[in-house]
């Protein structure tokens, strides 16, 4: 379904970057769309360290200045420490952050435009912190939306899958992290006196994250703290919650936990097949949704409780009209129907140009975006469900995904929209399914798992797990058949009865849907670091010999099995480089199939043919280009084996765009490399390696600053060896240059009721 570029609004708008004191006098970076009345409106803030004028300004204006056009002042903040904002970075789980965030929601509250209603959202980092920052409960935040959003980052945030270090995401997300927070204000923006003092200050706090990250193996304070979940994070939120995730992003059961944890009248939930990104973005799996109206709706229900609804005179060319009049759609009277004059204007026409945009290396592609309409878009002039109160919704809106066969890419995928009126629903049950046969060892070599795919994926060619048959012969396996549809809504569970020699180990447990030509879809997926099967507060090590069941989840789904075919799951003792193996673990598990079982969350066949959705729809884009490269490009992810030592490797390259050009002249460029390598018998071979490199570039100026850093972690049987360095350049002078290492135990010294002491 093509995206429909929104050029005409109700409302006239202008932009503004301006700075928001905090109470000790350090300065944050905003910018504001704001549409030109003299009425004050609600204010939709979006805040996280992600540089505005650079790394999210095309996501920018596609969604802010379509906000403010309807009525909204759409507010872009960069955290502390980061873009040009004043001060030094934080711990992102730390009390900082947030803090200052509350304090930014208050200034925005007290501004003459605002009518006092506040609004949060972001995806990802920013959905994470609009959660925390609601647990806060600041008197004006009276919504959020969150996107593909963690509340627990201990859990589904990349750094574990049930205990077990997440190598793959762990690493490479500290690597861009140490990256990231290098980069240095823009003169443009604070002087060019002032940036490179900035900029050195920042660069003397730094230290690189997964120290801390992997200082805490268990789940104590500092990630209980770090989250909602827990410390009665859930209990402390008072705004409306519009909960939104998609089945190919692994913080899906954010979603789920949501609309559980809290109260009914204001929360609900979104998921579909979509990846790490916003659902109105084209990008695979789609597909793609109105989301700007759906977030359009949700806010004018909960920050303009009073207003009088008007028909929006401008649906766009959608395949229906959309919504029609009601008490939760809102237009404003005061103003008619106003050309907006688009990226770049400006109430003053002779205000200066530079002191406003730049953008982000994440651009909205063109080429991906799914031209065919699929299930729920809204073909239909009656909008069914979209036409009525944003709380009539079901409380979870979800997309049961029809089969399909194995790819890295999809750019759609068939399946149902179905809605619960509750969660758990009653239209789910678990159903168990025994596994059978003799006693088997699962002795997998360390390189299962080359072929998972991306643990965040984002929309490129080689993001989804391939075909399975490969990972599934390198795992023990139990089939299912499937007499007849079989639809699943939730977290499948295992429970496994486990004899290990070892002290140290994990089990991984995928679900796949093999078709009649044997080839095998993965459907879901879980791991168990078998130190934590007491929970992921403790770490307690097997008493070597020792049967015991374990019982862990997989991640949430909506998957609809045809008849038949087959349901799989494969069991297997290692899975690199997603899950960093424990030491002794290439002996494997005795799994006992008596005992044992797989429980799928059963769900009624029924579709909801009233859940629809609008075309999607953005503002005019900011116009960032690509330089034109003679370089082939690189694989995305690349294996390569060496037969004589036994090695693999698995190269990746994150796509980091080459070189984009903003319309105010600053030119980005980055590149990246991911490596994973192990010996397909040793689990204390692992190791991985990052490089990053990044430049911004004012000719005009001019400016030349300069990035570049290693990352490097390997380990031995009871210890992590980290290696990080960061050189940053002001044209060619070397400003900073440092080399970190460290050595951080694997093991925690808490003794739990095991009687073994703590987990490598």
């Amino acid at each position: 379904m093509s995206m429909h570029i929104r050029t005409s609004f109700s409302h006239e708008t202008t932009h503004e970057d301006l700075w928001i004191p905090l109470p000790d006098g350090t300065r944050l970076h905003a910018r504001v769309w704001r549409p030109l009345t003299d009425a004050p409106v609600p204010a939709l803030l979006e805040y996280l360290p992600d540089r505005l004028t650079d790394r999210t300004a095309p996501r920018d204006w596609q969604r802010h200045p379509w906000y403010a056009g309807h009525g909204y002042a759409s507010v872009r903040v960069d955290a502390r420490g980061h873009g040009n904002s004043e001060g030094v970075p934080t711990d992102p789980y730390g009390e900082s952050e947030r803090a200052d965030g509350v304090e930014v929601i208050r200034w925005l509250a007290d501004r003459p435009w605002c009518s006092g209603a506040v609004g949060m959202f972001g995806i990802s980092r920013g959905g994470f912190t609009s959660l925390r920052i609601a647990a806060l409960a600041p008197e004006p935040l009276k919504a959020i939306v969150t996107v593909c959003a963690t509340d627990d980052p201990y859990d589904n945030d990349g750094h574990r899958l049930g205990g077990a270090v997440l190598a793959v995401e762990t690493h490479a997300r500290a690597a861009t992290a140490l990256a990231d927070v290098a980069r240095p204000p823009d003169p443009v923006h604070v002087g060019q006196v002032m940036w490179r003092d900035m900029w050195v200050k920042r660069l003397e706090k730094v230290e690189p994250f997964i120290h801390t990250w992997l200082s805490h193996p268990t789940r104590d304070a500092y990630w209980r703290h770090a989250g909602v979940r827990e410390d009665g994070g859930y209990g402390g939120i008072r705004a409306a919650v519009l909960a939104v995730g998609g089945w190919h992003d692994p913080s899906c059961d954010t979603v789920l936990r949501l609309v559980e944890s809290l109260p009914a009248d204001r929360v609900r939930g979104l998921i579909g097949p979509w990846c790490h990104q916003y659902p109105d973005r084209g990008l695979p799996p789609g597909p793609a949704i109105g989301f700007l109206q759906e977030t359009l709706r949700w806010w004018d229900h909960w920050l303009r409780p009073t207003a009088t609804s008007v028909p929006d005179p401008d649906p766009g060319p959608g395949p229906g009209p959309g919504p029609g009049p009601g008490p939760d759609t809102i237009s404003h009277p005061d103003l008619g129907v106003i050309k907006n004059p688009g990226p770049g204007a400006t109430a003053d026409p002779d205000a200066d140009a530079d002191a406003d945009p730049d953008p982000d290396p994440d651009p909205d592609p063109d080429p991906d975006v799914n031209d065919d309409p699929g299930p729920g878009v809204n073909d239909d002039p009656d909008p069914g469900v979209n036409g009525r109160a944003v709380m009539a919704q079901p409380l979870l809106r979800s997309y049961v995904m029809a089969a399909h066969p194995p790819a890295t890419t999809y750019p759609s995928l068939p399946g149902h929209w179905v809605g619960d009126t509750a969660w758990p629903s009653p239209s789910v049950t678990p159903i168990a399914y025994a596994l059978r046969g003799a006693p088997v060892l699962v002795r997998s070599p360390q390189h299962t798992g080359v072929d998972a795919g991306r643990f965040r994926p984002v929309g490129g060619d080689a993001d989804l797990p391939p075909n399975q048959r490969e990972e599934d012969a390198r795992s023990a396996c139990f089939e299912f058949e499937v007499p007849g549809e079989t639809w699943i809504l939730g977290r499948p569970r295992v429970r496994l009865r486990l004899t290990s020699h070892s002290s140290w180990g994990q089990v991984i447990a995928r679900v796949c849907d093999v078709a009649a030509d044997g080839s095998s879809t993965l459907v879901t997926r879980g791991a168990l670091n078998l130190s934590a099967r007491y929970g992921p507060d403790q770490a307690v090590s097997w008493k070597p010999g020792s049967t015991e069941d374990v019982v862990f989840d997989l991640t949430a789904t909506g998957y609809a099995f045809p008849s038949g075919h087959r349901i799989r799951l494969s069991l297997s003792s290692a899975y690199w480089p997603w899950i960093w193996p424990q030491p002794g673990s290439a002996a494997g598990l005795v799994l006992d199939p008596a005992g044992s079982s797989l429980e799928l969350p059963v769900r009624a066949r029924e579709s909801d043919p009233r859940i629809t959705f609008e075309e999607p729809e953005q503002s005019e884009p900011l116009g960032v280009t690509s330089a034109a490269t003679l370089d082939e490009p690189r694989p995305e992810r690349l294996i390569a084996r060496d037969v004589a030592r036994g090695e693999w490797r698995l190269e990746v390259d994150p796509r980091q765009d080459g070189t984009r050009v903003h319309p105010d002249g600053l030119e980005c460029t980055e590149d990246a490399r991911d490596t994973y390598t192990i010996d397909e018998s040793d689990p204390l071979s692992a190791r991985t390696r990052s490089t990053r490199s990044i430049r911004l570039h004012r000719p005009e100026l001019p400016w030349d600053a300069r990035i570049e850093t290693r990352s490097e972690l390997s380990c031995d049987a009871r210890e992590f060896i980290t290696s990080n360095e960061l050189i940053c350049k002001d044209g060619n002078e070397v400003v900073f240059h440092r080399t970190w290492e460290r050595r951080i135990p694997r093991t925690t010294p808490d003794w739990g009721p095991g009687g073994g002491m703590g987990n490598p």
